[in-house]
């Protein structure tokens, strides 16, 4: 479950992608716009910073602002950055494997499920730019998928 730290994480880079390049984004204008707290929201924009997402400026004209185009921001890396692996039980991560103690991995019916399950997951967030995961709630492209269905 996308927890609300990354749910945050992704609002917060939704809104950022839509500042004019070369200019910054005030911490508290995003806060307010996405209705995040603005001291959680500092935490996050400081992962996202470490994880070269965003960059960031102090003082009285700092920001921040899209380390990289939006198209080029994969929503499946960010979060894993913010809120961990994919997959839903340990036993079925690629990047933080964890056998389970009361399971034989190999003939587990219930982590080779949850292996198609984060297979799944992985396939939606890996191949959706952050430019996609924003077309989405756009009216216009939802018109055009209603017409198009």
């Amino acid at each position: 479950m996308l927890t609300k730290k990354g749910k945050y994480g992704l609002k917060a880079l939704a809104y950022l992608a839509d500042v004019p390049e070369g200019r910054l984004a005030f911490v508290n204008d995003v806060a307010v716009a996405e209705n995040i707290p603005k001291k959680f929201l500092d935490a996050i924009l400081g992962e996202l910073r470490n994880a070269g997402f965003v960059h960031s400026r102090k003082g009285k004209a700092g920001g921040y602002c899209l380390a990289r185009p939006a198209d080029e921001i994969k929503i499946g890396h960010v979060v894993r950055v913010l809120d961990g692996p994919l997959a839903p039980i340990p036993c079925a991560s690629k990047t933080r494997y964890q056998p389970c103690s009361d399971c034989d991995v190999a003939t587990c019916q219930i982590r080779h499920l949850m292996l198609d399950v984060r297979n799944a997951i992985a396939e939606v967030l890996d191949n959706t730019s952050l430019t996609q995961m924003k077309a989405f709630g756009d009216p216009d492209e939802l018109l055009v998928a209603q017409v198009s269905a």
